[in-house]
């Protein structure tokens, strides 16, 4: 570990906010490199999940960028993008070949192949999502499970539950390593006063990529039957998922509290994480959360459904629903609007708790061990 570790990462899009993986790739890669690490990142080429205007080719310092072949289709980008990436980590000079998520670690034999040590991130079980639930992608990904099982030197997981499961179905033990979270800095509400008339505690926010498993059409339907002046804020944007988008305005379109922001980062996103009356993710299925982790940063009273990934993050800092269950989320919702001495109790306590738990110092740390390790 004294010499310059090579690293090569692949399975994000690219060094974006455009999910969770992306997010985690950013902050390993940024401090491994300052660390004296030697990082490279395999990219996928072509456009930004949101659209064209949000491509950003951001070259952080000391980090490789390198972006590779990619069939732009729905179920085919991802493959590919990998399989080219597997490629080039095979065949570069790299010490640790880290892959994320189950469908990229599909590849994980070629690296292997050629001797170098490869590591494997399971963001979540991931062909139990709505989009992967059938056909080629939902095989494909399944593969790459079973693969990650056979050719990966260590798998991180990042919830005891997935641990749990890797556990039962394949007897493989697994390194459960938590995604991280930094301190923000909380700005007051200009952006999103001048583009959405929001303002401090006016609304409740949703943030978030807009697919079926995260409960949104739950959250829609309930908050148009709750008593409230606040609004609803569903921030994010499309995976993949169109129809679903469209199906969710469709809905909403008789309720003129709910605002729909399409993708947003930088200060708009800041603003709207610092402003929130509460957060809310109303998930079926969840890897790591890391909004939930973010929001929670911000000092933000969150609504969380029961399943296993959002309770094991918010302890008993949160008000917890019964997932999918309609009737609950509503009364909590209601609760909550009806409340603001709760609300409040619970934003005091949210800041401290989150950064102090969760820590990506710490993360790498423990990743960088999993390096090591011979």
């Amino acid at each position: 570990m004294k010499n310059k570790l090579a690293i090569s990462m692949f399975g994000q899009k690219r060094l974006s906010r455009e999910g969770g993986i992306e997010i985690v790739v950013k902050e390993l890669c940024t401090r491994m490199v300052r660390d004296g690490c030697a990082v490279t990142c395999y990219n996928r080429s072509g456009h930004h999940v949101s659209g064209a205007e949000y491509d950003q080719k951001t070259e952080y310092e000391g980090i490789r960028q390198k972006y590779v072949p990619t069939i732009e289709k729905k179920g085919l980008a991802a493959v590919s993008s990998s399989a080219f990436a597997a490629l080039y980590s095979a065949f570069g000079k790299y010490d640790v070949v880290h892959i994320h998520a189950e469908g990229p670690a599909f590849f994980s034999w070629l690296p292997k192949l050629f001797g170098k040590k490869v590591v494997v991130t399971v963001h979540g079980i991931d062909w139990q999502r709505e989009k992967w639930k059938s056909g080629f992608g939902s095989k494909f990904i399944r593969q790459g499970e079973k693969n990650a099982v056979k050719y990966a030197d260590e798998i991180i997981v990042l919830s005891k539950g997935v641990q749990d499961y890797f556990e039962d179905t394949y007897g493989r033990k697994t390194h459960f390593i938590p995604n991280g979270v930094n301190r923000p800095e909380i700005r007051q509400a200009k952006l999103i006063t001048e583009k959405f008339g929001l303002t401090k505690d006016s609304y409740i926010l949703f943030l978030g990529r807009l697919v079926p498993e995260k409960g949104i059409r739950y959250l829609v339907e309930v908050f148009k039957k709750i008593d409230t002046d606040k609004k609803l804020v569903i921030a994010g944007g499309s995976s993949d998922t169109d129809s679903f988008m469209q199906e969710l305005k469709t809905m909403s379109k008789d309720d003129n509290r709910i605002i729909f922001t399409g993708f947003v980062q930088g200060e708009m996103l800041d603003e709207l994480y610092s402003n929130a009356y509460i957060y809310t993710l109303p998930s079926d299925l969840e890897g790591m959360p890391l909004s939930l982790l973010e929001a929670m940063s911000y000092g933000n009273c969150c609504l969380v459904s029961d399943i296993p990934e959002c309770v094991e993050v918010v302890e008993d800092k949160a008000m917890i629903f019964k997932k999918s269950d309609v009737k609950d989320l509503r009364e909590k919702l209601q609760d909550a609007c009806d409340h603001p001495e709760k609300v409040l109790e619970l934003k005091k306590q949210a800041s401290d708790f989150i950064c102090a738990k969760y820590n990506w110092d710490k993360v790498v740390e423990e990743t960088m061990k999993l390096y090591g390790r011979k």
